[in-house]
C-alpha cells in the first residue's frame, strides 16, 4: 500500500522521481522485519532518504487503492498456493508453530486481508514503525555526516509508544499433508533449535552446512549421489530472535518419499553421533565464504548491518564473526544435534501425489523410535 502514494507523491511520481536519477526502490517482508530499500548512483542519498521516509512514515492509505491492492494480494496468495516449492514451506511453518504468528503466512489469507481498512493499517503502522524499532543503514558511496543529517531530518521526529513484543514462539510440531496432482513429491522436515542470539548459533549454521549445504554434504551424497532418491535435497537453518529451526527440503518421486524420509532421519541421527574434522573444516570455509562474499554487494552489506543492530544493538565485524565460526568444535556441533533430537518433536509437510503421504510417519518413526 505504501507504494500507492506517500507524502506528496502519487504512486507514479514515487517511481518516476527515483528512476529519473537512475535509482530503484523496493521492499521485502520477513517474519520479524520489513526492509525498505533504495539503490542509487553516487549523490542519490538525499532523494533516497526522502522517498523512503515518506513510504515508511507518511503513506496515503487511499480507500480505493486499498480495495484494488486487496485484489492484487489475493492473486499473489493464489499464485503461491499454485507453487509447490513455496506452499510446502508454508505448510511446514504452520505445523512447526501452530496457532502462532510465526506459523502464519507472511502473505496472509484472502479472509485476513479482506478485513483491512485504511485506519486499521495506519494504526498498525504507527505502533510498529516507532521509536527504537527503526534502523537506517547505508553502504557504498555514502558520506557518514550526510547520512546522519538526513536520518535526523527524515526519521528523527518519531513519536509515540511502540507495540509490545510478541510472546516467544513455541515449537509445537506436527504434520501437514496435502495430496495434489503433481509429477513430484515435495517434502520439508523441521526440528526445533537455537535462536540467532544463542551462543550456539554458528554451531547450527555449520550443522546445516555439513548435513545438506552443498554437493559434498551428507544428504546430497547419500540421498542423491549414492541412492538416487531425490533430484533436489538440501538442509538449512532458519533463526529468529527467540527460536530457530533446522530444515531439510527434498523433491523426489512419490514412490521414494518414505525411503528418502528415513534416509534424512538417519543422516540427522548420524550427525548427533559424530562430526568429522575434515567435513567441519569444509563447512567453516563455505560458511565464511557465503557470509563475507555477500559483503561485496552494497545492498547486502547495508541489510546485514541493519539486522545486526536490531538484534544486537551494534554491528559485528567480519573478523569477530570469523573467530566465532573458527571456535566451534566438532563436539559442539554433535551436541547440538543431540539437543534437537531430545525434544522428541518435528514438523513435517508433504505436498504431492497421495503415495508420498507415508513420508511424514516414516520420518517421525525413524527419527524418534
Amino acid at each position: 500500500m505504501v507504494f500507492k502514494g506517500a507524502g506528496e507523491r502519487s504512486a507514479r511520481e514515487i517511481v518516476e522521481v527515483i528512476e529519473a536519477e537512475g535509482g530503484q526502490i523496493n521492499a521485502a517482508t520477513g517474519y520479524e522485519r520489513t526492509s525498505f530499500q533504495a539503490r542509487a548512483l553516487k549523490g542519490g542519498l538525499d532523494l533516497g532518504s526522502a522517498v523512503l521516509s515518506d513510504l515508511v512514515l507518511r503513506p496515503t492509505m487511499d480507500p480505493g487503492d486499498l480495495a484494488r491492492e486487496i485484489q492484487v494480494v489475493g492473486q499473489e496468495i493464489a499464485e503461491a498456493a499454485d507453487t509447490p516449492d513455496d506452499l510446502v514451506f508454508e505448510m511446514a511453518q504452520e505445523a512447526a508453530f501452530a496457532g502462532q504468528p510465526l506459523g502464519r503466512s507472511i502473505l496472509g489469507s484472502v479472509e485476513s486481508i479482506g478485513t483491512a481498512t485504511p485506519d486499521g493499517l495506519s494504526a498498525w503502522r504507527a505502533t510498529l514503525y516507532a521509536q527504537g524499532r527503526l534502523v537506517v543503514s547505508a553502504s557504498g558511496a555514502v558520506d557518514e555526516d550526510e547520512l546522519l543529517t538526513l536520518a535526523e531530518r527524515d526519521f528523527g521526529h518519531l513519536e509515540g509508544p511502540a507495540a509490545p513484543p510478541p510472546a516467544p514462539a513455541t515449537f509445537t510440531g506436527g504434520a501437514k499433508i496435502a495430496a495434489k496432482s503433481l509429477e513430484q513429491a515435495n517434502l520439508v522436515f523441521l526440528l526445533p533449535t537455537v535462536s540467532v542470539r544463542d551462543d550456539h548459533y554458528f554451531a547450527l549454521r555449520l550443522y546445516a552446512e555439513i548435513l545438506g549445504g552443498g554437493m559434498a554434504s551428507r544428504l546430497f551424497q547419500e540421498a542423491r549421489e549414492k541412492r538416487g532418491l531425490a533430484y533436489a535435497v538440501d538442509a538449512y537453518s532458519e533463526t529468529y530472535a527467540d527460536t530457530g529451526v533446522l530444515g531439510v527440503f527434498a523433491g523426489c518421486a512419490a514412490k521414494d518419499a518414505a525411503e528418502l524420509a528415513r534416509v534424512a532421519a538417519g543422516e540427522i541421527q548420524g550427525m548427533a553421533d559424530q562430526v568429522g574434522d575434515a567435513e567441519l573444516a569444509r563447512a567453516k570455509a563455505q560458511l565464511k565464504a557465503s557470509m563475507f562474499m555477500a559483503r561485496e554487494m552494497p545492498l547486502s552489506r547495508a541489510e546485514q548491518a541493519a539486522a545486526q543492530v536490531l538484534l544486537f544493538d551494534r554491528t559485528l565485524a567480519p573478523a569477530e564473526l570469523a573467530a566465532q565460526i573458527d571456535a566451534v568444535s566438532a563436539a559442539q556441533v554433535a551436541r547440538l544435534g543431540q539437543e534437537m533430537l531430545a525434544s522428541g518433536r518435528a514438523a513435517v509437510s508433504v505436498l504431492g501425489p497421495k503415495a508420498a503421504a507415508k513420508a511424514a510417519d516414516a520420518f517421525q518413526r525413524a527419527l524418534f523410535a
